[in-house]
């Protein structure tokens, strides 16, 4: 990819991954992503951030399309995670630069990470500045958005926030910035990036946007580590996260199920029935069809999860443990939940459902609906039944909210 000039006299200098699908082993990217690398031409000449090691001759011919390896000055680390730093050992290699700056947890990790004890690591705190001569760097901590050692680098000269991982999407494009693409399309995919990787730390991002505010940063542009950069929409894309972190309830659920001879799936449609006539908007997911990264990114705006699953070896099916799993590592707050199961003999599905909601702490509604073999009408009733139980306790949550502002 050709380097692009972001400002005058900075450059994005990173690599597009068009073909990766499983993005850090748990979220799918089917659009692919970018590991962005950014180049400042100052009288020290600093690289922020590098990529994954097997793109780093793809790196090596980007930044020498504008100066040569040896001039760089500084490297800057604002995250440790490898498809950021990978390329590191064959950077200080070829660049040897003066200093390499990074949060006291970025020092930690890199020592970890590469085992070079001699590199000439300068760790930093909020606060802390650096001159490149017409520049400053100002650097901010971040600490778990998303790892231990994450910070933010701001050049106020040229308002210009670099973001490591926040703000970021998965998306492989030939465009750079966000008035170039479609913004429907880059808002979705920011929030399927947030609610993918970010949501557990949303009490982190909200104080952060906090902090920024009262700072009084003029940010008129984000460069993230992944995808598109923002120049024209900062601050829709800064209100957003905030209301991707508060988790505002809204009127929507999402039914989430595996089957094996159609029970379950029928089950899922009767509760889907209950809960639009309720007022509830609902979106029906059947986890053969859809990987759990996209039940994730729908239930980024619903306050329903209702989750279904056969009997399966005195269980669940393998499927659905993967996603409830997930879910719960992802920690969604304030949603409401049920449970409901066919079984051919045993029947334990309906419990393991209920447990595992309750253990992430969904509020359950009880008692759920489980059927043995094939629902006939009377069965097919109480799953509707049960489907206007949760959407009246999703309404009821989204009115209190409501007066509650």
């Amino acid at each position: 990819m050709p380097v692009t000039e972001i400002k005058k006299d900075i450059y994005w200098v990173g690599v597009v991954d068009w073909n990766i699908h499983d993005f850090h082993g748990y979220s799918k990217a089917p659009q692919g992503t970018t590991y962005n690398a950014y180049l400042v031409i100052d009288d020290k000449v600093t690289l922020f951030d590098s990529v994954p090691a097997k793109f780093q001759m793809d790196l090596y011919h980007q930044i020498r399309s504008i100066i040569e390896l040896e001039k760089i000055d500084y490297i800057v680390c604002n995250h440790i995670e490898p498809d950021h730093s990978g390329a590191m050992p064959f950077l200080m290699e070829k660049i040897q630069p003066e200093k390499v700056f990074c949060s006291k947890m970025g020092h930690r990790m890199l020592l970890d990470h590469f085992h070079q004890p001699d590199w000439p690591y300068h760790p930093v705190q909020t606060g802390d500045s650096i001159s490149l001569g017409k520049r400053t760097v100002q650097f901010m901590e971040t600490r778990m958005l998303h790892w231990p050692d994450s910070m933010f680098s701001y050049i106020p000269e040229d308002k210009l926030l670099i973001s490591n991982d926040a703000f970021g999407q998965n998306i492989a494009s030939s465009e750079r910035f966000d008035d170039e693409i479609d913004l429907a399309m880059l808002m979705a995919e920011a929030s399927h990036y947030y609610y993918n990787i970010v949501l557990p730390f949303s009490p982190r991002v909200i104080a952060v946007l906090d902090e920024v505010a009262k700072l009084g940063l003029e940010i008129d542009m984000i460069a993230p580590d992944h995808g598109i950069i923002w120049r024209s929409n900062v601050p829709l894309i800064l209100e957003a996260y905030r209301d991707y972190a508060e988790q505002k309830p809204n009127k929507k659920a999402v039914i989430v199920y595996d089957t094996m001879w159609h029970s379950t799936e029928k089950m899922a449609k009767a509760i889907a029935e209950g809960l639009m006539e309720e007022g509830v908007a609902v979106r029906i997911m059947h986890l053969k069809q859809y990987h759990h990264s996209d039940v994730m990114g729908a239930l980024a705006d619903a306050t329903g999860i209702i989750c279904g699953s056969p009997t399966h070896n005195n269980g669940i099916m393998p499927l659905m443990a993967d996603f409830l799993t997930y879910m719960k590592g992802l920690k969604p707050l304030g949603r409401v939940g049920a449970a409901f199961a066919s079984f051919g003999w045993s029947g334990e599905s309906l419990s393991v459902v209920t447990e595992w909601l309750k253990s992430a702490k969904i509020e359950v509604v009880e008692p759920g609906v489980k059927c043995k073999n094939v629902p006939d009408h009377a069965k097919l009733a109480e799953c509707k039944e049960l489907g206007r139980q949760v959407g009246k306790a999703i309404v009821a949550k989204v009115d209190a909210e409501a007066a509650a502002e």
